[in-house]
């Protein structure tokens, strides 16, 4: 069986967690005046910030500025390429800042988040401590709107 055949089989036999009741809030305001951040799952790190390591549930906070990116994800079996020609395919902030430009979103939030995409089975981390700290530092930003890009 080839790498990409084994992949495939692992991820289709792997539990996915389900929730009872997830949580979901409605924008309540136009999309145009929304504050828009990026939440990925591609371990982006800057190239001196401190690196992901396998079974780290913390996340970094990305200046808005930043584009000195490094993908921090390091299944042998994924893919750079598109991230490598460019970035914008994990971390679309050069798309967001033309529609800021263009009035389609209010405006681009001043840090974006990274977690790596390899969290334990039960998410209970992400769930319980890293994901309500982001969503802290997110609020205390005034952002109201997180694109979800995973890798």
């Amino acid at each position: 069986m080839s790498g990409d055949a084994t992949m495939r089989e692992f991820g289709a036999t792997t539990p996915v967690p389900e929730f009872d009741d997830p949580a979901f809030t409605p924008l309540g305001k136009p999309l145009t005046d929304a504050r828009v951040a990026i939440v990925t799952s591609a371990a982006l790190h800057r190239q001196d910030g401190e690196r992901f390591t396998p079974g780290d549930t913390s996340y970094r906070a990305i200046e808005r500025q930043a584009r000195d990116l490094v993908l921090g994800h390091w299944s042998p079996n994924f893919d750079r390429t598109g991230f490598q020609l460019d970035f914008n395919v994990v971390y679309p902030i050069d798309r967001l800042e033309e529609l800021a430009e263009a009035g389609v979103i209010g405006s681009v939030a001043s840090h974006h988040y990274s977690f790596a995409g390899n969290q334990p089975d039960t998410v209970s981390e992400l769930r319980l401590d890293t994901g309500p700290a982001c969503a802290a530092d997110m609020l205390a930003d005034g952002v109201d709107v997180a694109i979800l890009t995973p890798v």
